[in-house]
Parts: C-alpha cells; structure tokens; sequence
C-alpha cells in the first residue's frame, strides 16, 4: 500500500484538551497557536486518521500512509465545539474526542452537549472512553483487589454505556478505547483494561508503532508551552525508539524506590542516546551491553508524575524517542 523504511511506519498522536481558554493554562491551546499547527499539517500533506485506524492498521502490522497524525482530544470541553471544530471542518480532520461523562450527563456548560458531538461524528470524528467520573485510578488503594476491580470496572462501563448510547456508531468499538485520566496506570489498571479488551491511550511522550505497548499508547501533549510551534514541528517529525523490552511495565513510584533504576534494551545501538526527566534534567546512564543500558535520575521524581524520555539524532534532523511514565505516590 505504501513503501517506506521499517521505521517511519508510524504515527503521531497529538493531544489536546481546551482551545482558546486562557484561564486554564495547563490544559489550554491558544486559538492562534492551534490554528498555525493545523494549517501546517494541511499544507505540508500530513494525513490526518482516527486512532482507532490507526490502531487496527498496526495491530496487523499493516503500513500506514506518510506522515500520519492523530488529533486526539481529552474530556470533551466546549471549546472542542466551539472553536476546535471549524477548523477540523475547514480543512476536513477528523478527531479522537475522549468523553468523561459524568459532567456532561449533568448538562455542564463547560462541556458538549451529546447533539455537538454527535454533529462533530457526522464530519468523521470519533468518541470514546475517558471513565465517567475522571478519578485517579492508579492510586487506588491496593489492600483490596475485588473492590479495586468493581470500582474501576464500574467507571469504564458506566460511561461506556452512556457514550454508546447517546452516540451510536460514533463510538470506537472496534477496538474500544480508553485514555486514562490524568495519563496515570499502573499494571493492575492495564491488566484490567486488558481483560475487558479494551486499548490503553497515556500521555507520555513519544510516537507509536507496531512494536507500541497498545495497553499504553503514548502522546504528545500539546497545551501551554508544548504546543510551540518549534516544538511542535519537532515532534511531528519523531521516530519511534527500537525498544524490545523494559525491566519493569509498571509506573508507580514509592519513597522507597524513589528515584527508580530503569532499564531499557534496544533492537539496535544508539551511539548518541541521552536520556531526561520531565524537567529536562539528565540521567546518568550505564551500559549493559551495546543494546541495553540502565538509568537512575540523580534526584528524586517530583509528585505526582514524572518521565524519563530517552532521544537519539536520526537521519535528515529527526529524533528517536522513547518516553515512559511515573506516576510518583506520596507517603501516607
């Protein structure tokens, strides 16, 4: 379908969450920022999918067309409608919208009405699960698995549920998908989401792939100074890190093991691989082997979440990228 080398068979998910709310700087985009990037994915021919193809193509290990983006979108904000939703009409992209849905079943004007995002699904949107009540499962008392396992069941069904319901063929079901509040999982929550069949979208950094962890999709964030339109052209144009295997899937971080050693190996060798917390600090690394190398920040990893992302230079001013997420407990 499309000839390309192994490695550019992939795709970039960008993740938004409000468009031109100033007030919430953290989640928010501004309008002129956001405009810039979707008019330069137009111009320079990116193709612009919804995940839930993006992901059916991978799982087959299909090819993707060039320079594939994925517009995702979290908790269905008003603004999504309001001034998100022209452009993608303008330049006919389609987006991922994640719906917690409590707030908008109690009619919240902060968010869609289920009409706006049904009239969005007619223009080739997608909808799909970000639980009902947005809560942070990760952290979820573990002293008991039957109650952790009810509780967190009942929020990915009850607002799956309620999407299907209100939003019919709109809804990814093939596969389902959900994105986890906050970007916060653990093993547990992915062993959960496992059984239920359901796909795994985070929010650390990176592009995905085949070889993706599909319980564990990783993401762009693009609000507050992410979304600069130089960092943003960065990303678009990342590679994914040959990684084969981690010593560890889990993410929850304790005083005791805080900072936590990582270990990561490699398909090939990276001569120029450098590694970094969320706050751009180094990581001192050691190597293993010429495929495998450990890594322990110097100090500790700040509440309530942190990364180590791993780069290394490619061909034409690209980058490798790999990133894994912490989700760092406090002391009781």
């Amino acid at each position: 379908m499309f000839a390309q080398d192994k490695s550019e068979n992939h795709a970039i998910l960008l993740q938004y969450h409000r468009f031109g709310e100033s007030r919430y700087p953290s989640t928010d985009i501004s309008m002129k920022r956001f405009t810039q990037q979707m008019e330069y994915l137009y111009k320079n021919h990116y193709t612009v999918l919804p995940l839930s193809k993006i992901v059916n193509i991978l799982r087959k290990k299909g090819k993707l067309p060039p320079k594939t983006i994925v517009i995702t979108i979290d908790d269905a904000y008003k603004t999504v409608y309001t001034k998100a939703f022209p452009i993608f009409k303008k330049y006919n992209f389609p987006a991922t919208i994640f719906v917690n849905s409590m707030p908008i079943i109690h009619h919240s004007k902060r968010y869609m009405t289920w009409s706006e995002m049904r009239e969005m699904g007619k223009y080739g949107s997608e909808f799909a699960n970000h639980t009902y009540s947005h809560e942070y499962l990760a952290r979820i008392d573990a002293d008991n698995p039957e109650k952790y396992k009810k509780d967190v069941t009942k929020e990915i069904v009850k607002s799956e549920d309620k999407i299907e319901k209100e939003l019919g063929n709109y809804v990814s079901t093939s596969p389902k998908m959900l994105a986890y509040p906050f970007g916060e999982f653990d093993v547990r929550l992915m062993q959960l989401l496992k059984k239920m069949g359901y796909v795994g979208i985070a929010q650390n950094s990176g592009p995905i792939s085949s070889g993706s962890n599909f319980l564990a999709l990783t993401r762009f964030p693009m609000s507050a100074n992410f979304g600069k339109m130089r960092s943003f052209i960065l990303k678009i144009h990342t590679l994914p890190l040959d990684v084969v295997s981690t010593s560890t899937e889990d993410t929850v971080v304790k005083s005791k093991n805080n900072p936590p050693i990582f270990t990561i190996k490699l398909g090939k060798r990276y001569k120029d691989l450098q590694c970094f917390t969320s706050n751009g600090k180094k990581i001192p690394m050691t190597w293993l082997s010429p495929t495998e190398v450990a890594m322990q920040s110097t100090v500790k990893l700040k509440y309530p979440r942190d990364h180590y992302t791993c780069t290394a230079m490619a061909s034409k001013g690209k980058w490798y990228w790999f990133s894994h997420m912490w989700v760092v407990l406090q002391d009781k």
